[in-house]
């Protein structure tokens, strides 16, 4: 006897290359049945013509902070209510916290809202030795970021994230080097950019160097962020041309014009407002004391000196060229979500959704197979999951199921952890998480080994 079985669904078939319709059953975690009739189960869902995908895999997020505000989850849930089911944390070099802590507190929690897998975050480490931000590592010190990036992939990290922006002293050199601790050719290697608007095709081309000197995956992170300025058609005919030349290449990108990021990093140097083209207006602070204000010249000036860990929202991005991204034959759609103590950005509650209601429904400009297909199976294949972002016999039973009439983001800036509207249910490992609007479940999901994945 089945456990679920859902009836009346449509979904998308990734080997033929069309959105079907047909029942699907759920036993013990696994998709157990695909047809037309209706095997026994112990209960039947009815989905009246919904959409049954997988389960939104988010190949680019920040990950809970337990270290430095306790052991409880909040992005995880707001991925959760979205759709998303496996996210990959660690991104930009930015690793909150070493994973055998990160492990043990999803096991002393009992589990997590979603599945989870990990970078090795490299600014990260340079942060532990206390290395200057505008200067490259020693000899001594690569060696030894090495060793603490090899030893986190021993604990499960899928690969190595980089944030050359944020320490502008790491050379590509030094990029190459860290990449040298790491000997399976299955991980991924992620960058954001060295720089955006007038550098970034100079920081496009530079990450595809990189990319073309390693054996591993180079992703490069939140395409829309780096050239959503103007840049974007020559940015992306460039990434075509150099995934052609180097399969191994990819990217990601987020459906918002504007980014996030902490008021204190080098993203917010002197000159930035003149490079944009933008006004302190176009910065909205996210955090006490300037909570949802708009900066004027002297709380920009404030939040850098006094509040450096504030999230910043900058609004500098054009929207047709967010668009043109999104709806790109090729990438991935990831959140770049990150939150700070319950603030931030309305991505890492609205991304999925977004795209479905807005870009697929609304504006035309891909279709839903290509916007599900840029969201489950090209991120599980990326990542070797390749029993998740697919519905097929003997494939974990990680789904989301969606109105596509009615699904549409619902966080806003000011309210980023409102939830989305048109998702009916998430299924975690084959137990129902998300039913409606509430949270039936949050600890199904799990951290995810990369050393397992590719044994």
């Amino acid at each position: 006897m089945l456990d679920i079985l859902l009836i009346n669904g449509l979904y998308p078939d990734f080997e033929k290359g069309l959105i079907l319709e047909g029942n699907i059953g759920i036993k013990s975690g696994k998709i157990d049945y695909m047809g037309r009739s209706e095997p026994e189960a112990t209960e039947v869902i009815d989905v009246k013509g919904d959409i049954v995908s997988p389960g939104f895999i988010d190949i680019h997020m920040h990950e809970e902070n337990f270290k430095e505000e306790g052991s409880h989850y909040c992005i995880a849930n707001m991925m959760l209510k979205m759709g998303v089911t496996t996210a990959v944390g660690g991104n930009c070099g930015i690793q909150h916290q070493g994973l055998p802590l990160f492990k043990n507190a999803i096991k002393d929690l009992g589990g997590a809202p979603i599945n989870y897998m990990m970078l090795s975050g490299y600014n990260q480490c340079r942060y532990t030795l206390g290395i200057d931000r505008h200067k490259e590592a020693s000899l001594a010190e690569k060696s030894t970021i090495r060793d603490m990036i090899s030893k986190e992939l021993e604990e499960g990290a899928c690969g190595i994230s980089f944030g050359i922006e944020y320490d502008p002293g790491i050379t590509t050199d030094e990029v190459l080097y860290a990449v040298g601790a790491d000997k399976r050719k299955e991980d991924i290697v992620a960058a954001h950019y060295r720089g955006d608007n007038d550098i970034a095709i100079a920081s496009i081309k530079e990450m595809m160097e990189v990319g073309e000197a390693i054996p591993q995956k180079f992703q490069i992170s939140h395409l829309s962020s780096c050239s959503a300025m103007g840049q974007m058609s020559e940015a992306l005919e460039l990434i075509h041309k150099g995934m052609i030349k180097n399969p191994r290449l990819n990217y990601d990108t987020y459906p918002y014009n504007a980014f996030s990021t902490t008021m204190g990093s080098e993203v917010f140097v002197d000159g930035c407002l003149e490079k944009w083209h933008k006004n302190y207006s176009d910065i909205m602070l996210t955090e006490e004391p300037y909570l949802n204000q708009r900066c004027t010249k002297s709380s920009f000036e404030d939040a850098r000196l006094n509040y450096p860990e504030i999230l910043a929202v900058a609004f500098v991005m054009n929207e047709d060229e967010i668009a043109e991204a999104v709806a790109d034959k090729y990438g991935m759609i990831a959140s770049d979500g990150i939150i700070n103590n319950g603030n931030g950005h309305p991505r890492a509650a609205g991304t999925f959704p977004r795209v479905l209601g807005k870009y697929v429904r609304e504006e035309k400009v891909i279709s839903l197979y290509d916007a599900l297909r840029k969201m489950t199976k090209e991120p599980a294949d990326r990542l070797c999951i390749f029993n998740k972002g697919r519905i097929a016999l003997g494939c974990d039973a990680d789904l989301t199921i969606f109105n596509k009439d009615k699904i549409i983001d619902g966080a806003t800036y000011e309210e980023t952890d409102k939830g989305p509207k048109g998702i009916d249910y998430v299924i975690v490992d084959g137990e129902i998480a998300i039913k409606g609007s509430n949270i039936i479940n949050d600890r199904l999901g799990e951290f995810i080994n990369f050393n397992k994945v590719v044994d």
